[in-house]
């Protein structure tokens, strides 16, 4: 078996898609698969997502813990928010992909706040930010449902309310020390991360067929 053709088996098997390779060779593999823009799309979306949930794992750690580096893990985890932007330049436009990095941003700082606010157990700053941090989800979910129909504002928002839900667990069973409570919150945002990617890159492609033959 070529190295072409196990590559495209790989493919298929980490995207769920069916596979029935023929004796023909490469070509009838590819039939049965995502084209090579998907299959770029979906792993791109995935990663920076991944990087989200990672770069803000960082940033938890080191300001919970007061470490040097807490600067520049916040300063890795806004470019993220920018590279997430970016992505979807190529389909809705420069200024759309500005405005997703602007709100993306947001919620990273109040994501800040409210790790602050617990840190320092300021109850009344803590309500106040997580508010805050829930109708900045409400705007994302709503900008990105005005931009595709195939993404609806509920959908969006249920995706958006678990994320910010496990981030929260896992700043929380930090602050307390729960060290399986925190792996655990972790694991699952992971997981949840790719599922809120992977709706994000199967919306476009239904949105910009033409782009993904």
């Amino acid at each position: 078996m070529t190295t072409k053709i196990i590559a495209v088996i790989i493919f298929c098997s980490i995207l769920s898609v069916p596979l029935h390779a023929g004796a023909e060779g490469t070509e009838n593999v590819q039939q049965d698969c995502y084209s090579q823009s998907i299959v770029d799309l979906k792993f791109e979306l995935r990663r920076l997502w991944i990087d989200h949930t990672w770069w803000t794992r960082n940033v938890i750690i080191s300001k919970l813990a007061g470490l040097d580096d807490t600067e520049k893990a916040l300063e890795r985890l806004l470019q993220n928010q920018v590279d997430i932007g970016n992505a979807i330049k190529p389909y809705y436009g420069e200024q759309a992909g500005e405005q997703l990095s602007k709100l993306l941003t947001d919620h990273i700082l109040i994501a800040g706040k409210i790790i602050d606010a617990a840190k320092s157990e300021d109850e009344v700053e803590y309500e106040k930010q997580n508010t805050e941090w829930f109708k900045n989800a409400d705007d994302i979910a709503s900008f990105l449902s005005k931009a595709n129909p195939n993404w609806s504002k509920e959908e969006l928002q249920d995706l958006l309310y678990l994320h910010l839900e496990l981030t929260r667990d896992e700043a929380v069973a930090r602050l307390k020390k729960d060290w399986e409570a925190d792996i655990a919150a972790f694991d699952e945002g992971e997981d949840h991360i790719i599922k809120l990617a992977d709706t994000l890159s199967e919306g476009i492609i239904k949105q910009f067929p033409d782009q993904f033959k």
